[in-house]
């Protein structure tokens, strides 16, 4: 029996070349749009059928490879018949339907062109049966989609742990298929360590799922807010330390106001602009419950508008000191 040539790759819309991967995404972003519980038209239905039953052949190496050998001359619609001994008999389904794929409602959801390849042979999936009637709708489902937002904390939060409500909008499609806009609110633990793009879970919080499908994850996706006094650099702190001439010549200690309180930090002798001193373990904890270090990055600052007796020093500092930096 003659029946009209099916041009596989033409119906997923993807080169001959594709790889698994990219036929992959072309199912299941054509499923998306073209499943009768979304897409409303009138010849959605035939193409949802179309679309799965190409992707039921070119999904699995070896159907490909017998699908492939009819040649590149055959085009879409051109009368067709198997070549002398065509007499292959392949299983569908064992393993073949996962939680983002299909299954048909039975066998006579394929077209004859399948039929005359293949003997007829349908994915046996979860239904457990192998009869069926033509025109019967596809049992498909498939999972929602992960989403990914970004959030910005204050550097306190990761430091102490804090658990915060964030509302965020959310965009879902109507059994019309219209889009629908939703506020929806959280409270977000935030765990002590996490370091700016690490995400956090929030599991079935994301796009809903086809046909009964689990709903995806929501991640959101962690920055710090501009602090004031430290820079973050993965575990560890950097922050300004301004000292006075003299305490960078003749030493000193100075009380630092640190995430966890405060310290008293020793400035040694002979101390250099520039310098950085290090607190260890003052940083940042991690998840893991490993601690970084705190840099004080030495700047010597002097008096603007210093006073007679101040002057009269500086004055008299200049004549007797052999100190040439520029030498």
């Amino acid at each position: 029996m003659a029946v009209k040539f099916r041009d596989y790759y033409e119906v997923l819309g993807v080169p001959r070349t594709a790889k698994k991967e990219e036929i992959q995404r072309s199912y299941r972003k054509l499923a998306r749009k073209l499943h009768p519980d979304v897409n409303k038209a009138k010849d959605a239905e035939d193409k949802f059928k179309e679309i799965g039953e190409a992707y039921e052949v070119l999904k699995d190496p070896e159907k490909r490879q017998k699908y492939d050998q009819l040649g590149q001359n055959w085009k879409a619609g051109q009368e067709f018949r198997p070549p002398p001994g065509w007499d292959v008999h392949f299983d569908f389904g064992q393993g073949g339907a996962g939680p983002q794929e299909f299954q048909w409602g039975g066998a006579g959801d394929f077209s004859d062109f399948f039929e005359s390849l293949f003997g007829g042979q349908r994915s046996r999936g979860a239904q457990g049966t192998t009869g069926g009637r033509r025109g019967q709708r596809p049992v498909w489902t498939q999972a929602g989609s992960d989403q990914e937002v970004t959030i910005r904390i204050p550097l306190e939060d990761a430091f102490r742990g804090a658990t915060r409500p964030i509302s965020l909008q959310t965009q879902t499609v109507t059994p019309e298929g219209q889009l629908s806009i939703q506020e929806k609110n959280y409270e977000v633990k935030i765990p002590v360590g996490i370091q700016s793009g690490q995400k956090i879970r929030l599991a079935g919080q994301g796009g809903e799922g086809v046909g009964g499908g689990p709903r995806g994850n929501l991640y959101l996706k962690v920055e710090f807010e501009p602090h004031p006094v430290y820079r973050v650099n993965a575990r560890d702190l950097t922050m300004e330390l301004p000292i006075t001439p003299w305490e960078a010549v003749l030493g000193a200690e100075v009380e630092l106001m640190t995430l966890a309180g405060a310290v008293t930090l020793k400035v040694p002798p002979g101390t250099q602009s520039g310098q950085k001193l290090r607190l260890r373990g003052k940083g940042m904890p991690s998840l893991k419950g490993t601690v970084g270090d705190l840099y004080a990055l030495v700047s010597i600052v002097v008096p603007k508008e210093p006073s007679a007796r101040e002057q009269e020093l500086f004055e008299e500092l200049q004549k007797v000191s052999g100190f040439r930096p520029r030498s």
